[in-house]
């Protein structure tokens, strides 16, 4: 598991990004991620404006090609299972969203009313300690993914402690961004497709 990989893979992921974002979605160090994004700036294959990072067309090319040579190596008939297993927690997480954002499928969540947010809160609680397994053995199968139940756990803590904005808010580490870029690599991985999945409703 190459951090050439990781950190491609995570320019992706993120569209425009800063080293921090890199270290977040990578679990790697300041001192790993640096050199390798200059590495990868060299080869010309991200550019950087100011303090963000995005992937060229080579770098695309080159993920593919890192992308291709990982998924040779892993279980693909147990991520197949996996993944059918992802189903029905990713329906469940698509609607707690849903309600958090709408109140009974219409109305706009003000977030004026503590008890329904508390509600929703405690729901992705629980539906976190039943996802765990599934993403540890996630991980089992796809030593890239590691940084996952770490980056879920943050999301959920500061969600926990009241910082709402962590549950479903775009551009941070929320709950949300974590579960969608973990969704992206399961696609990859097991190498289906996004338009494919949206097709089937089980793409946000």
């Amino acid at each position: 598991m190459t951090i050439e990989l990781r950190a491609l893979q995570a320019l992706r992921l993120k569209g425009r990004a800063t080293a921090a974002d890199i270290g977040s979605v990578t679990g790697a160090s300041a001192g790993e991620v640096g050199p390798a994004l200059a590495e990868l700036a060299a080869a010309g294959h991200c550019a950087q404006a100011m303090d963000r990072y995005k992937l060229t067309r080579p770098g695309r090319d080159r993920l593919g090609e890192l992308l291709a040579a990982e998924r040779a190596t892993l279980d693909q008939g147990a991520l197949a299972d996996a993944y059918r297993d992802f189903e029905a927690p990713n329906s469940a997480f698509k609607q707690l969203v849903t309600d958090w954002q709408l109140k009974d499928g219409a109305t706009p969540n003000d977030h004026a009313d503590a008890e329904y947010d508390a509600k929703i809160v405690h729901r992705l609680g629980e539906l976190h300690e039943g996802f765990r397994p599934l993403v540890d053995r996630l991980v089992g199968l796809a030593p890239r993914l590691t940084p996952y139940p770490g980056r879920f756990g943050s999301a959920l803590a500061r969600v926990r402690a009241g910082e709402h904005t962590w549950l479903a808010r775009p551009m941070i580490d929320s709950y949300h961004t974590v579960w969608f870029e973990l969704h992206e690599d399961l696609i990859g991985l097991a190498g289906r497709s996004r338009a494919a999945e949206a097709a089937a409703g089980r793409a946000e």
